[in-house]
């Protein structure tokens, strides 16, 4: 297994980053995600690998920006030595937290979808990638008194890490995002969702 690169004495310049890995981040750089989405840098854990990088990922509802529906983070290791237990040199990691349905909480079978939201997003944006592992954790609560929420609501929180083939890792964080706008429940892209003061019934047409 490689050794933990050790850190810099204060003042040497910082090493050379390898070229696998910068062409990694070029290719996270280039994914444009959609309005709904807020994208920004965050401190990269620092013991995991030699090298790596963050992104925090918010999604704002689609009516109301300061409203958010679901949060998460994408992190790239890098360990040029190769990783045993990842059985490559890149490994992405995913995380995401979201609210959903309350009838989702006595679905048996929700976790098992919820997976297949991560390994189905891969496929379909073509990240080559092997090792995927995680787990879905539903949380249901109920709240009393003068707590201002809903009364009784499910939250949902993927975790998952795979190891990339490749250093086009657009399409990692492209499938990633994917995941975080199906359990934020927003609509396919180009559809946007009417408010309920917009929708008309029989009586209006």
């Amino acid at each position: 297994m490689a050794q933990q690169r050790k850190r810099l004495d204060d003042g040497a310049p910082p090493p050379e980053r390898p070229a696998a890995f910068q062409a990694a981040l070029e290719a996270l750089a280039t994914v444009r995600p959609r309005p709904e989405v807020v994208v920004e840098q965050i401190p990269a854990p620092q013991r995991l690998a030699p090298w790596s990088s963050a992104i925090g990922v918010r999604v704002a509802h689609p009516e109301d920006e300061e409203e958010e529906l679901a949060s998460g983070r994408f992190i790239l290791l890098y360990d040029p030595e190769g990783h045993d237990a990842w059985q490559g040199t890149t490994r992405c990691v995913g995380y995401v937290s979201a609210s959903t349905d309350s009838d989702m909480v006595d679905d048996s079978m929700f976790s098992e979808v919820a997976w297949s939201w991560l390994t189905d997003a891969l496929a379909e944006s073509g990240a080559a990638h092997h090792s995927v592992g995680g787990t879905v954790t539903r949380t249901a609560s109920t709240r009393f008194g003068s707590i201002a929420a809903p009364e009784h609501s499910v939250d949902v929180e993927i975790r998952a890490s795979w190891t990339a083939e490749g250093t086009d890792l657009d399409r990692h964080l492209t499938a990633f995002l994917e995941v975080l706008g199906v359990a934020a429940g927003l609509p396919p892209p180009g559809i946007r969702l009417l408010a309920a003061t917009e929708q008309t019934g029989p009586d209006d047409a």
